[in-house]
């Protein structure tokens, strides 16, 4: 495979760097702010200086960039587009048609959203396409792409701005349970750094629960909770303090501001 990459920040790099482990591809980058060019291995990475050489090398092109300038590099990079190149965008927001509308009904787009966790290789990555514009080797190379940082799910489109919610945006709300977590134990006398690797042990370890037992999480929530334990009671008082809705609610939010972020990309 040969991939182009246009931006080379956080996630950029993150995969970049993962297909470079996976030695299974040809990896191109350009970036205008050249400081990023140190997020990448240089050895194994052809650093190019302009937009055109990244079409002339690639057959993928990654829009690595911040969903602010998407429509400024779409501008950019449409005189280049070939029925050879298939376009891979990362922002939210943004369409396969709206992307179309920019750089052409012919244009093959696969439209994805990774999450942030593809910086440690544990990314999950969501993708779209339309049906009968992508052969089914595009298709095995495109996998290959997503699985070099992480896990990855074809969805419809349609259900892009759920995704967002649950997989795109959920890191945080884990960030911000972590880092209460780890408050409380600071409270009770343990050092923050060793509070913060517990908090993040006890997250990584329960998901992982879910992931190989496929128990439904009540079942293992309810195997955790002895009868008049000190478990059950922090159970009460969370659903006491509206721990669940404050989740959902949060989910919603998110959700609706993905749709509204999608209109303003038309």
């Amino acid at each position: 495979m040969k991939i182009g990459f246009i931006g080379i920040g956080n996630m950029g790099s993150a995969m970049i760097n993962g297909l470079v482990k996976a030695e299974n591809a040809d990896v191109y980058a350009y970036d205008i702010d050249k400081k990023k060019i140190a997020n990448i291995d240089q050895e194994k990475v052809q650093v190019v200086d302009s937009v055109k050489e990244i079409f002339d090398l690639g057959k993928y092109v990654i829009l690595a960039v911040k969903p602010e300038v998407y429509k400024q590099v779409f501008k950019e990079i449409k005189p280049f587009i070939t029925d050879e190149h298939i376009i891979v965008t990362i922002a939210p927001g943004f369409s396969i048609q709206s992307i179309k509308g920019f750089l052409g009904q012919d244009t093959k787009v696969v439209r994805t959203m990774p999450n942030t966790p593809a910086l440690v290789n544990e990314g999950m990555t969501a993708y779209s396409f339309r049906e009968g514009e992508i052969t089914e080797e595009n298709h095995e190379e495109v996998k290959n792409i997503f699985s070099s940082f992480g896990k990855y799910i074809k969805i419809n489109e349609t259900d892009i701005e759920a995704f967002i919610t649950i997989a795109g945006s959920s890191p945080a709300y884990a960030y911000v349970y972590m880092e209460a977590m780890a408050d409380a134990a600071v409270s009770f006398g343990l050092n923050r750094d060793v509070s913060y690797k517990l908090a993040a042990q006890a997250l990584k370890g329960a998901a992982q629960m879910v992931l190989e037992t496929g128990d439904h999480p009540a079942v293992l929530k309810d195997s955790v909770t002895s009868p008049g334990g000190g478990t059950i009671q922090a159970i009460l008082k969370l659903e006491e303090t509206g721990f669940r809705t404050a989740i959902i609610q949060s989910m919603q939010a998110v959700y609706k501001k993905s749709i509204e972020q999608g209109k303003l990309s038309e």
